[in-house]
């Protein structure tokens, strides 16, 4: 299968696969336990810790796993509770792990305010310094989005908190290992990472907390995770996703490179295929390898399938449910109409896709595209 589907899910390293299995083989006691295996264990957990931190210029002592970005995400809204008649602010294009949390904590007295977004999917500054209030305890922004890429400015929002009571938290879910993430550069009170969508496995995810005091136990029960997140630790997947995050720094420059690359190449030649394409976001301050394309004229549900019978793994622009495609809020929330949300395509390349590759993906498409 020839995969563009990266920003779902990438295929784990096989570097990580290794460590996952021998862990998982050999080092199968319980982190807990006292005895000379459980401490291994233990030791294992921690050494991941310390990557982990290392990958984000943290301290190891601020890194907690989880199980994953959204797990990640509801512990810090969760945690707001705490707070009387808290309020918090977010935006339009935040993920669901954010958006459907903060309306199901609305029963349990938590306000929240959503603040637009222009056409290239920036958040509007103004508009966010506007709606804090004296109850604000909370921002929550994304570092970058999972459809149109775009990159939020987390250190200007951050300036704008200077001398104000409020705490940050940033969904980065999408960027380890396409960007540089730099906790202490941008500031931030927590920071939300996910292993899969960096080359390690699914089930792990990664809660940076600034400081321990400002975040509550979401899931109670021993005293794991420094009492935070009670539960049994997956050790084997805690050491994939260690060295996965240890892994996309040390190869972060190059990676990246090629990922623009591959971008650069795919839409340059698409436009020569089809000049009406429209690419949505932000194209001089996106992720790398991610392109949001619109393909009017053309059904995005019919384009997925058709690739598909191909052996070719692309994304649709629109979220499918129960069989019928529906606009992506994301595309409405930047201006898109109807008509051309339901013609998007999300194309996400990898750190192994290649130019053989993309150039298989546009012979496809152009076969696709001139026989309506």
């Amino acid at each position: 299968m020839h995969y563009f589907d990266h920003s779902a899910t990438t295929p784990i390293n096989l570097e990580v696969l290794e460590l996952i299995n021998k862990v998982q083989k050999i080092n199968y006691a319980n982190p807990s336990s006292l005895h000379s295996a459980g401490k291994k264990a233990k030791t294992i957990i921690e050494e991941s810790r310390r990557r982990v931190a290392n990958a984000i210029n943290a301290e190891p002592d601020q890194i907690f796993f989880t199980s994953g970005g959204t797990e990640s995400n509801n512990h810090v809204l969760w945690s707001m509770l705490s707070h009387h008649n808290a309020h918090v602010i977010t935006d339009v294009i935040e993920h669901p792990a954010i958006l459907k949390v903060l309306e199901y904590l609305k029963t349990f007295g938590l306000n929240y305010s959503l603040i637009k977004v222009n056409s290239k999917g920036r958040i509007d500054l103004k508009e966010l310094e506007e709606k804090i209030t004296k109850k604000t305890c909370l921002i929550s922004v994304m570092l970058a989005n999972n459809e149109i890429g775009t990159i939020q400015p987390i250190r200007e929002i951050i300036d704008l908190m200077i001398s104000k009571d409020i705490l940050m938290h940033t969904d980065a879910v999408q960027c380890l290992g396409k960007m540089k993430v730099d906790v202490k550069e941008l500031r931030v009170d927590f920071l939300s990472l996910s292993s899969h969508k960096f080359y390690g496995p699914k089930g792990v995810g990664i809660l940076y907390v600034k400081n321990r005091s400002t975040i509550k136990s979401l899931i109670l029960g021993g005293s794991q995770e420094g009492g935070l997140r009670g539960g049994t630790e997956n050790v084997a997947s805690i050491a994939g996703a260690g060295l996965a995050a240890e892994l996309s720094v040390k190869y972060l420059k190059e990676n990246s490179k090629k990922l623009d690359m591959l971008k650069l190449f795919f839409i340059n030649e698409l436009k020569l295929i089809f000049p009406n394409i429209i690419i949505n976001g932000d194209s001089s301050n996106s992720l790398p390898g991610l392109a949001s394309i619109s393909f009017p004229g053309f059904r995005s549900d019919i384009l997925l399938a058709k690739l598909d019978r191909v052996n070719i793994a692309v994304s649709n622009g629109a979220a499918c449910g129960s069989g019928n495609v529906k606009p992506s809020s994301i595309l409405s929330a930047i201006g898109i109409d109807e008509k051309t949300n339901l013609s998007t395509l999300r194309f996400s390349f990898g750190t192994t896709n290649t130019i053989v590759e993309i150039k298989k993906l546009l012979e496809e498409l152009k076969l696709i595209l001139n026989n309506k």
